[in-house]
């Protein structure tokens, strides 16, 4: 038996079979976690004390969650703390209107 270059010893000339691996679906927990903290702090915003520590919460998890890929839960998130932060503004203001009205 004569041994080819490059060939194995036992090489039967067969196919060579590639296999393709993807990489898995990436995801952003500090993302996700922004934007469940988020829309908690939208759902929660007419509640002073609470609403005020979800809307703080998401709008942290979702600025990190920015430098990390994939982005739209992060992005997502961050819009809704800035809509959650209008909400809890004015709700905050009627109060003080009604205290000093008292």
């Amino acid at each position: 038996m004569e041994k080819k270059e490059g060939s194995y010893p036992y090489d039967r000339g067969g196919q060579t079979v590639i296999v393709n691996q993807s990489e898995g679906k990436r995801s952003n927990g500090l993302g996700t976690a922004g934007f469940v903290l988020a829309l908690l702090g939208l759902i929660f915003s007419w509640m002073p004390g609470l609403g005020w520590v979800l809307w703080l919460l998401g709008l942290i998890f979702s600025f990190v969650g920015i430098f990390r890929v994939p982005r739209g839960l992060a992005i997502a998130g961050l819009v809704m703390s800035c809509i959650a932060l209008i909400i809890l503004i004015v709700v905050a203001g009627a109060i003080g209107s009604l205290i000093a009205a008292m």
